[in-house]
């Protein structure tokens, strides 16, 4: 593993901070007051590839590494956590899984239009009885000649409100009449085809979650990813990538908490001096710059054995789980660092707060990386 970044690793970084810090700091804070999604800007990210950081070049793609595309979602999350989200929802597990498992037909017809951001993608698994438990999907896709006919609803999809395509997972009959979840590659434009209000959320208020609603939405026997039953398959592979940029979405949250706690304490004043000179001060700092670190090394780690080829499983979920885990402590502390002025909205770090918590929930719940991990670890033989 790679401990100093290499100078694309950093040429990447520089890149994707100067855009954050110039496109969507000034922002930040009202387009999540106001639950706005910052279409204007969505656009400026196109010419920079950041909708298809891994997808080929033949595609439109920018063809990153893991690691790099890790640093581009890291390095929007540090400033809007929100935008942070969009990108790596639509990357992770919208485009991924196409790159995965979709025919050349699919690939074709799809991926320049979401590696260029002309088409913004969605996943939508998650329902009111199948969140966590992902095996109990109620939306079901009957055969209807050469289409199948949708119905159901999905919540909590992020990108929901602005998707233009959207892998609804749902119950197909097999053969033998049994039934099994597979993919459909859904197009908004389709009649019963709706959506659902935004959500009032607590944080990432920028990105547009919303439900969708699939009334006798009949889509073409084309439009299956992958073949009849896939679905389980294709959700496990997808999850275990979109916790990879869930990791690094937590982590930039972390770092722009920590990066704003500083700036405080060097600025703020106790007793004739700044507060950073004061022994408690400093233990917090440390703290949160130790376990940042931590935190990206696990995550680059995952990272490196994706693009190895291996799997990356286990350690995709210890990189969600730790670096959510950092960012709710860390920007715990940073709330606490800028005293009553870490609650009012005055100050970036309350909405890194509210941003933090929700990583520790989307895309498998820290619980659900836990079962991840402790199964991988006794499967393992004991040496």
């Amino acid at each position: 593993m790679q401990f100093n970044p290499c100078m694309k690793h950093k040429l990447i970084r520089s890149t994707a901070r100067h855009f954050a810090e110039t496109e969507l700091a000034p922002i930040a804070a009202e387009i999540d007051q106001h639950r706005i999604f910052p279409r204007e800007v969505i656009e400026k990210m196109r010419p920079l590839h950041y909708f298809g950081l891994q997808a080929p070049k033949e595609y439109g793609g920018a063809a990153l590494d893991s690691i790099s595309a890790a640093i581009v979602v890291e390095e929007l999350s540090r400033v809007c956590a929100a935008v942070g989200l969009c990108v790596t929802v639509h990357n992770g597990v919208a485009v991924y899984p196409f790159l995965q498992f979709a025919s050349s037909f699919q690939k074709e017809k799809y991926l320049p239009k979401l590696a260029s951001g002309e088409v913004i993608g969605a996943f939508s698994l998650t329902e009111a009885n199948a969140g966590s438990d992902a095996g109990s999907v109620e939306t079901t896709a009957v055969k209807s000649g050469s289409d199948y006919v949708l119905n159901g609803t999905k919540i909590f999809v992020t990108n929901g409100g602005v998707c233009d395509v959207a892998l609804i997972f749902a119950l197909t009959s097999s053969p033998e009449n049994r039934l099994q979840s597979s993919v459909f590659i859904v197009e908004s434009g389709l009649p019963g085809f709706l959506r659902g209000e935004l959500e009032d959320l607590c944080g990432m208020r920028a990105n547009p979650v919303s439900s969708l609603f699939l009334e006798d939405c009949r889509v073409s026997q084309e439009n299956l990813l992958g073949h009849l039953g896939d679905g389980m398959k294709i959700g496990l592979a997808t999850l275990d990538n979109g916790r990879i940029g869930v990791a690094a979405q937590a982590l930039g949250i972390a770092q722009g908490a920590m990066e704003a706690a500083v700036k405080y304490a060097k600025e703020r004043q106790q007793f004739k001096k700044p507060i950073a000179s004061q022994q408690t001060i400093q233990n917090y700092i440390a703290d949160m710059a130790t376990e940042i670190m931590a935190a990206r090394l696990l995550l680059y780690r995952a990272c490196e054995l994706k693009d190895a080829g291996q799997p990356f499983g286990c350690e995709a979920s210890m990189a969600k789980l730790y670096c959510s885990s950092v960012a709710s402590k860390v920007t715990s502390v940073a709330v606490q660092i800028h005293g009553g002025y870490g609650y009012s909205k005055e100050y970036d770090v309350e909405r890194y707060f509210r941003d933090a918590k929700v990583t520790e929930i989307y895309e498998g719940t820290s619980e659900i990386q836990r079962v991840v991990i402790a199964r991988a670890v006794l499967s393992q033989p004991i040496l």
